[in-house]
């Protein structure tokens, strides 16, 4: 079937977007679904600052390649040996597509599942295959779901069912920014009720760790960033205490008014500057959980001594530590009853034509999660 699609044929290009165009849209060539593959209609996708790394060329990706990894669709077809998906069926998309066989996912850990990466790196679906082309040039699929057209094949494992009622546009968050801040702590650090909280980075999965910690229980939820109207949004989410990490006496600021710093802290933002930052906020014994994806070269000294000594922890979180199958129905459940407020999150809208301009808003630190809309996709 022919599909309109952002294509992003080479990565690297400069801002503004609106000029370079770095997502060219464009007509494509999208094949049917193969074994244990589904044919989804895309009907909302978020602008996450992990598709803006690849675009600035931070982090390599195979190209050509149809951009987006964070959406929610309706199944419209199933492949053979696909019995867990309908026709008609609302879904989240996650993007790790776990095997269930390999040593992580029998641990209970597939959010690392290695064939989920194997496929990444080579672009194509967790099958091998590629479903996507122009013409004569066969296309790569980004994480396994290329999201920012209006049709996707995808594996099986890729999809969580969702009920009707959850609204897509809301729910298209959740495959990303919700699952991976809301996991980071309930997941990856096991927050316990009554703890002491910094968010250190005030984007989509920034704001979403906030909303888990005081969904969680936290006493108190700093919320660190540079912008004034994120740290204005933080306050009305939840956020106990604000500071702007302009300000030379943050650090400082915060351990006065923690006496003596936090129990956990979540760093957001991908630069070095803000780990730095929730490092020197921890209280002894205290955690901090890096979330963010940053430049693959950047890294990070701790003094060693006093790491011990304090028995303060550095840890990685991807996609939230999360279960998707187990988790993503108790954060919906949770949005439901109004505890996470995820529609808060949603800056605005864009269309596949203004989709490079609502990339610069988000390069510009603008927004916190402008999300693609597809109107077509009802059902």
């Amino acid at each position: 079937m022919k599909i309109r699609a952002a294509v992003m044929y080479e990565q690297g290009k400069p801002t503004p977007y609106v000029v370079s165009r770095p997502l060219v849209v464009e007509d494509v060539e999208l094949d049917g679904p193969g074994p244990g593959e589904v044919l989804v209609q895309i009907a909302a996708a978020g602008l996450c600052h992990s598709d803006l790394s690849a675009i600035a060329g931070m982090r390599p990706r195979a190209v050509p390649t149809v951009v987006g990894h964070e959406a929610s669709a309706i199944i419209r077809e199933v492949g053979p040996g696909v019995t867990n998906f309908k026709a008609g069926d609302h879904v989240v998309m996650v993007f790790v597509a776990s095997c269930g066989h390999c040593a992580h996912c029998y641990g209970g850990r597939p959010n690392l599942c290695e064939s989920s990466w194997e496929a990444r790196t080579r672009g194509t679906l967790q099958s091998g295959a590629r479903r996507l082309r122009v013409g004569d040039t066969v296309l790569n699929h980004y994480t396994g779901l290329s999201v920012f057209a209006e049709y996707a094949v995808v594996s099986q494992n890729s999809l969580v069912r969702i009920d009707h009622d959850i609204p897509l546009e809301d729910a298209a968050i959740f495959g990303c920014a919700v699952v991976t801040g809301v996991g980071a702590v309930v997941n990856t650090a096991k927050m316990p009720f009554g703890s002491t909280v910094a968010v250190v980075g005030l984007g989509g999965v920034g704001l979403s760790a906030l909303l888990g910690a005081h969904a969680a229980g936290a006493s108190r939820i700093i919320a660190i960033d540079v912008s004034e109207d994120k740290l204005c949004l933080a306050r009305q989410l939840g956020a106990t205490d604000t500071f702007n990490a302009r300000d030379s006496k943050c650090v400082e600021a915060v351990r006065d008014a923690t006496s003596g710093g936090v129990a956990f802290a979540f760093e957001m933002s991908g630069v070095h500057a803000a780990l730095s930052t929730a490092y020197s906020i921890l209280r002894r014994g205290g955690l901090v959980v890096v979330a963010s994806l940053p430049e693959p070269k950047q890294t990070f000294s701790v003094p060693i001594a006093a790491m011990v000594s304090d028995e303060r922890g550095i840890k990685g979180s991807y996609m939230g530590s999360c279960v998707p199958q187990r988790d993503l129905p108790v954060f919906l459940e949770l949005y439901r009853r109004g505890r996470l407020p995820v529609n808060r999150l949603r800056s605005g809208t864009v269309t596949l034509d203004t989709i490079n301009e609502g990339f610069d808003r988000l390069a510009r630190g603008e927004t916190v999660r402008d999300v693609l809309v597809f109107p077509g996709a009802k059902g």
